[in-house]
């Protein structure tokens, strides 16, 4: 098989599990093909790159799992970039390469990102990357609570909600280097219909909005495309009679939507809870009451600066539990994924993950 320019290292036992053992060469494994789906995240097979090293060594064992359809197909595109950059900070960093192995694992469909995650921690795996966007971090996160590996972040979404808010931004150099010389740090999760969310969560004309971006724009992305998926999505929307439940206390209401924030923002830059922290024990609720269409337009704006919380229409409230019944039912949104409808139970986690951070230059 030709031989691959950029690969990572492995120690003892990791070929083994792919049933190949080739000695300074890499090995390109495509393995669990799947029947082509019309899924915009479908991709035929999962590969993984590896490159065998010394067996006697201990090394600090490295898996980035990858969704190649991540940012319209940005995962798929960078990923030799990706590469190079993983071998460049290898090198540099404390003990060299010969200290780590690291692997590539390409998702092949919904759902992929939390099967890899786990299998990447059964083969040893400390940190486990999540290469994409949002939905991706919260595929993988999804595979690792629990198990006590390490969550990385790979900015490749549209959006790369959460990778702000650690302070990585869409910089993929910075990013790989954090993976090796970054500082873990506890972090809060939420949980809702039996799936953890890294970012945020919510029911109602969010949801309505992002399934609309999901389905895809011929031209646009990121915030472009969620600025228009508002637009035409409000032309249909009809706001829905909630009662929310939080921390015990009772509230009924006619609202557009109930977002609940582990992080500060969505959407490609939309600071929904603009003073949300993820390390506090709680979550960030954003109830949007019953705007008209232009009431809402003009209002929309002031979302990108975080200024929206002074509107009449909206309330902002700090929560550890919220339970949300609607009328008539609404979807419910977990990290840029449609994934039920409510009813729903929103909760917090502290400390739930580690996640690799920027260290501060002093």
């Amino acid at each position: 098989m030709p031989s691959s320019p950029t690969a990572g290292f492995s120690g003892k036992g990791l070929a083994d599990v792919w049933g190949e053992r080739r000695h300074g060469n890499p090995v390109w494994t495509t393995r669990n093909p799947v029947p082509d789906r019309q899924d915009a995240d479908s991709r035929i097979g999962a590969a993984v790159v590896l490159l065998h090293g010394d067996d006697d060594r201990k090394m600090r064992h490295i898996t980035i799992v990858l969704n190649p359809a991540a940012g319209r197909g940005q995962g798929a595109r960078r990923r030799a970039e990706l590469e190079l950059l993983i071998i460049e900070a290898a090198g540099k960093a404390p003990g060299g390469q010969d200290e780590f192995q690291w692997e590539i694992v390409e998702t092949a469909c919904r759902g992929d990102g939390t099967r890899l995650a786990r299998e990447a921690v059964e083969r040893g795996a400390s940190l486990v990357a999540a290469a994409g966007g949002d939905g991706t971090y919260g595929e993988v996160v999804n595979g690792l609570v629990g198990t006590g590996a390490t969550l990385g972040i790979v900015p490749l979404g549209t959006g790369n909600d959460f990778s702000r808010h650690i302070g990585l931004g869409r910089d993929l150099a910075q990013a790989v280097d954090t993976l090796f010389n970054g500082a873990p740090r506890a972090i809060d999760l939420g949980r809702v219909q039996d799936k953890w969310f890294i970012n945020v969560a919510g029911c109602g004309f969010d949801a309505v909005v992002a399934a609309r971006v999901n389905r895809g724009f011929r031209l646009l992305r990121g915030t472009a495309a969620y600025v228009v998926a508002v637009v035409s999505s409000l032309l249909v929307f009809r706001p829905a009679h909630f009662r929310i439940d939080i921390d015990g206390k009772l509230w009924d209401t006619k609202a557009m939507l109930c977002t609940v924030a582990n992080s500060s923002s969505f959407g490609g830059g939309m600071k929904i809870a603009p003073h949300a922290r993820i390390d506090d024990g709680k979550l960030d609720v954003c109830v949007l009451g019953d705007a008209g269409r232009l009431e809402f337009l003009s209002a929309f704006p002031r979302v990108f600066k975080g200024t929206h919380v002074d509107h009449p229409k909206v309330t902002m409230i700090q929560a550890r539990r919220i339970l949300v019944e609607s009328d008539p039912e609404m979807p419910v949104l977990v990290d840029g994924e449609v994934v039920g409808r409510t009813p729903c139970e929103f909760t917090v986690h502290p400390a739930a993950i580690d996640v690799m951070q920027p260290v501060e230059k002093s």
